[in-house]
């Protein structure tokens, strides 16, 4: 099995074991109590972290010359190792303002959970190379997606900046909308 983690520290707003695990309808809604249940880092500078893992396998068949794969993708958000300050977000409004920038990481993974569904299983890969093809493209869509995480944080400030939040909604919006509609189409 090929594993693929990522652990995103927040500085201001922050999220995750639970998966989701190939349902493409909606990301997991976050809330305080049940996702952020590890031992908070008093050294880290961070108010919050959240760890998610995304994790792919697969089975392949070669068929008239043409490789198949059955994929297992999932994401899991690691309760155990996600964690936040409480006595920094003592404010119902902050909790609330974080907890809503932690929500666009987990949004980013279900796109990244879609995009890997949609990508890895409709190609078209050689038979003598197939298993490097299938590595390189996860390799890629984690480096994007790795990418845009860091890109979230970096722009929102952790959150703390509600205009570039506020554009970052739409961003994850409109890419999880693209991603359903996607979706939608290999399946017709």
């Amino acid at each position: 099995m090929l594993l693929k983690k990522l652990i995103i520290p927040i500085l201001l707003l922050l999220p995750f074991s639970f998966g989701f695990k190939q349902d493409f309808t909606q990301p997991v809604q976050l809330n305080w109590e049940t996702y952020f249940k590890g031992k908070a880092d008093d050294r880290s500078p961070f108010i919050a972290l959240t760890a998610m893992t995304w994790e792919y396998s697969y089975n392949s068949t070669v068929y008239r010359n043409r490789v198949v794969i059955d994929l297992k993708n999932e994401v899991r958000i690691d309760k155990n190792r996600s964690w936040v300050k409480w006595d920094k977000i003592k404010n119902p409004d902050v909790r609330a303002s974080l907890l809503h920038h932690e929500q666009g990481h987990v949004n980013i993974q279900y796109i990244l959970l879609s995009e890997a569904e949609r990508v890895l299983k409709n190609r078209n890969y050689s038979v003598s190379n197939y298993k490097a093809q299938i590595a390189e493209l996860a390799n890629q869509i984690s480096t994007y997606f790795d990418t845009m995480q860091r890109n979230y944080d970096d722009e929102t400030e952790h959150g703390s900046n509600h205009k570039m939040q506020a554009r970052w909604d739409q961003i994850i919006e409109d890419k999880m909308q693209e991603s359903r509609t996607a979706t939608l189409a290999l399946q017709q």
